[in-house]
Parts: C-alpha cells; structure tokens; sequence
C-alpha cells in the first residue's frame, strides 16, 4: 500500500510540474509576442515618415522665402521697414495662414 501511495504522489508531482511547464511556455510566447510588437513600435518611430519630412521640406522652403522676401524689402525701401508691423507687439493669438502654404495642421500635428 506505501508502494501505491508513493507512487500516486509522484505521479500527482509529475502533473503538476507538467501544468506548470506548460504555464510557464504560454507566458513566454505571450512575453515574446509582446517584445515583437513593441520592437515593431520602436522600429517604426525611428524611421521617419516620408510625408512628415515632405511637410517640413515645404516649410523650411517657405521660411527661407519668407526671410528672402524680408530681406529684399529691407534693402530695396529702408522706409518700408517703418512701415512693417512690430512683431513683439503682435498678438500672440493670431492664426497663421496655413492654407497659403498648402498644409493641412491637423495632419502637420
């Protein structure tokens, strides 16, 4: 009877470390599939998006125009820049026309 009851034991032992085995093997593929998915996340952010770096090619364009543009009124009627607004006493709330540009803010955010 001490045989059988032995015998029970390691075998109830055996079935559990194999639940447990088994337990620890369905954590480690969802560890893995959550350690690829966030390996493809920061993949992703490190390559920048085309159409992001279009968007800040054009704006660049567009502030370098912008200083052109100052530059050459400045020079060609030095009284003209009397005539231009102080930019420290413009209000800050004042939108920026962004349609001119052929930019979209929300898509630019």
């Amino acid at each position: 009877m001490a045989h059988e009851s032995l015998s029970f034991r390691i075998t109830r032992n055996t079935e559990d470390l194999a639940q447990t085995i088994h337990a620890f093997s369905q954590r480690l593929v969802t560890l893995e599939q959550r350690l690829a998915g966030i390996e493809q996340i920061l993949e992703r952010d490190q390559d920048p998006d085309p159409q992001e770096l279009t968007c800040l090619d054009n704006v660049e364009r567009l502030l370098a125009d912008c200083r052109e543009l100052l530059a050459l009124e400045s020079s060609a009627d030095p009284s003209a820049s009397a005539c231009l607004p102080n930019p420290t006493l413009a209000p800050a709330s004042v939108p920026i026309a962004a349609e001119t540009a052929g930019l979209d803010l929300d898509q630019a955010a």
